[in-house]
């Protein structure tokens, strides 16, 4: 059996990208989803183990003397990181997976996996991406303009990935993402299992 395959997919805020992954999982749901684990509280809405495992700090810490953690980070004093076993499990068991996080998360996942597949969702331009921020309408000029100024300083660290999809028309962005997946699969690398057993047949 074939290994699966690890997808990293990244994207500033604004860039849309939770939308396009939710397109993705609604129309490939055999494909599977890291969560991480994070040690600040659960919030109103949040479930779980749907999008993250809510853990202590000493847990957390446990995992990172352990080198249980593919990465990590902190953010506002919070830890968040995604676990190493379930996605070796995944990709062990032939199983795809897409782990979504940030440019830092995805260049230490690159160098402990680097056959992992990486993705940055990108806005069609400055002017969208400065729109769609602000359309929310839920925070201060002075938070989009930290935000924007976050997302520029992501967007200058995108050619780090295998590719780039522009989310300018959603359905468009879900269906090139998806083209990324199947198209992986024919790489000469990924077919080794099954040039192996034809040639070992052909020495019978």
């Amino acid at each position: 059996m074939n290994k699966g395959r690890l997808f990293i997919v990244s994207g500033p805020s604004g860039s849309g990208k939770d939308t396009v992954l939710t397109k993705v999982f609604e129309r490939k749901p055999d494909i599977a989803f890291s969560i991480s684990s994070i040690t600040r509280d659960m919030r109103d809405g949040e479930v779980e183990g749907q999008k993250y495992h809510f853990i202590s700090r000493e847990e957390f810490e446990k995992m990172i003397t352990d080198d249980a953690l593919l990465e990590h980070n902190v953010y506002v004093d919070n830890y968040y990181g995604t676990p190493r076993k379930p996605v070796e499990d995944c990709i062990n068991l032939g199983g795809d997976m897409i782990v979504e996080v940030d440019v830092n998360g995805a260049a230490q996942i690159r160098e402990k996996m680097p056959e992992a597949v990486s993705v940055f969702i990108m806005p069609p331009s400055f002017e969208v991406l400065k729109e769609r921020l602000s359309g929310r309408g839920t925070e201060t000029a002075e938070q989009i303009a930290e935000r924007l100024a976050n997302a520029v300083g992501e967007i200058a660290r995108s050619v780090e990935y295998d590719y780039i999809v522009v989310n300018d028309v959603l359905d468009d962005a879900v269906e090139d993402l998806i083209a990324i997946m199947r198209i992986d699969r024919f790489k000469a690398d990924r077919q080794t299992e099954l040039v192996n057993e034809i040639l070992n047949k052909a020495k019978i």
